[in-house]
């Protein structure tokens, strides 16, 4: 298995172009509750998978969540970058199989791409989206230094329940996340 980030119970990996994964991106997403603060818990189709979601997952930027330990599939993690943004960002993103849920694996994921962001890939900012009444995915994104920037309202065709209160922004700069790790290393040597 070709890893590109482990962490100590997670390994991320590159989606390859085969039915395999796409099997397992199809199963994920016909989840009605993972799919809840997507599409309303409308399960995408295989087509629709293929075209749309997997593309975008075999152009790079997003990677398969597995267990190290076993090696089953959760999910996955990704850190891609924003084309059309002022500096150099990044987009942080995650999605886990229900089973996954609660055991910290999204914020351990996501943890390890925002160090690897700043670091290893050097950007500058990391953002991340979510809809305002996921309490849950909000919370991940603080626990991994992200803090809220603001709140948008979309025009949707086809609204979901909670897209009323609108959907949040988070990010974190390059600068604010060497201060946190310098608080840290020193409250360490304490």
């Amino acid at each position: 298995m070709d890893v590109f980030l482990a962490t100590g119970r997670l390994a991320l990996r590159p989606f390859t172009d085969t039915e395999s994964d796409l099997d397992l991106v199809v199963e994920l997403d016909s989840d009605p509750e993972v799919m809840r603060y997507l599409t309303g818990g409308h399960p995408m189709t295989r087509e629709e998978i293929r075209a749309e979601s997997f593309e975008r997952m075999l152009s790079g930027g997003f990677w398969a969540t597995q267990l190290r330990a076993t090696g089953a599939f959760l999910g996955w993690h990704c850190l891609s970058p924003v084309n059309d943004s002022p500096v150099n960002t990044a987009d942080l993103g995650y999605r886990l199989r229900r089973s996954a849920w609660g055991k910290g694996f999204a914020t351990e994921g996501a943890l390890a791409l925002v160090r690897k962001g700043f670091g290893e890939l050097g950007y500058d900012r990391i953002i991340a989206d979510t809809m305002s009444v996921n309490a849950r995915s909000r919370r991940v994104l603080e626990k991994c230094g992200l803090s809220y920037v603001r709140t948008s309202f979309e025009d949707w065709p086809d609204p979901i329940a909670g897209a009323e209160q609108g959907d949040v922004e988070y990010a974190l700069t390059r600068e604010e996340w060497l201060e946190r790790m310098e608080r840290r290393e020193r409250r360490e040597r304490q």
